[in-house]
């Protein structure tokens, strides 16, 4: 019997990044196309893993297994959204500043007779205490677009981050320990 294969359920040519380092290349690329509001009082954690889960459904396959995922910003009970626009995330970057915040990566892996296997990583990430200055150039860098939480720890604003407790990959959006796990688990051949 062959490898499994794999159908990647998000569009983030980081995660697709990230999943190439385990040596595995997706048969297809399948972004899933659903309501991503929170519901009233969900909690961060509970959130990230209902999304990683509806995602992983709405690209269901009967001949492959899905691999879907959602990262959440998170300060306290607060979830952090996408910054689509430079006001959402400068307000994201002056409530992080010089404080911690939870990045919750959630990762859900359906196979084709439906099973769904499911991790969560946690990091905790602590901002400098970040001046005007700092912001308006990151701002200025568009690096924060469609990032949740207003940035991407991949880029310049590793340079602003004091500590981080968890997983580096997991606050990129697919965190490495968790998914070799679940592929694993699944029959994947990951050395």
């Amino acid at each position: 019997m062959g490898q499994p294969t794999l159908i990647l359920a998000s569009a983030s040519p980081r995660r697709r990044e990230l999943l190439a380092r385990l040596g595995i290349e997706p048969v297809a690329i399948a972004p899933a196309d659903i309501d991503e509001t929170p519901r009233k009082a969900e909690l961060p954690r509970d959130y990230a893993r209902r999304m990683a889960r509806e995602k992983a459904e709405a690209a269901a396959s009967d001949t492959a297994h899905v691999l879907a995922g959602d990262t959440v910003v998170a300060v306290g009970r607060r979830i952090l959204p996408k910054a689509e626009d430079e006001a959402t995330a400068r307000q994201c970057l002056e409530l992080m500043s010089g404080r911690r915040h939870r990045v919750l990566s959630a990762i859900a892996l359906r196979a084709p007779d439906g099973t769904m296997r499911e991790r969560l990583s946690e990091t905790i990430v602590i901002f400098k205490r970040l001046s005007g200055e700092e912001i308006a150039a990151y701002l200025a860098s568009g690096e924060w677009h469609g990032k949740a939480g207003g940035y991407a720890i991949q880029g310049t604003a590793e340079g602003l981050i004091r500590r981080i407790d968890g997983s580096h990959s997991g606050v990129v959006g697919l965190p490495l320990y968790e998914t070799r796990a679940l592929l694993k688990a699944a029959g994947f051949d990951l050395g």
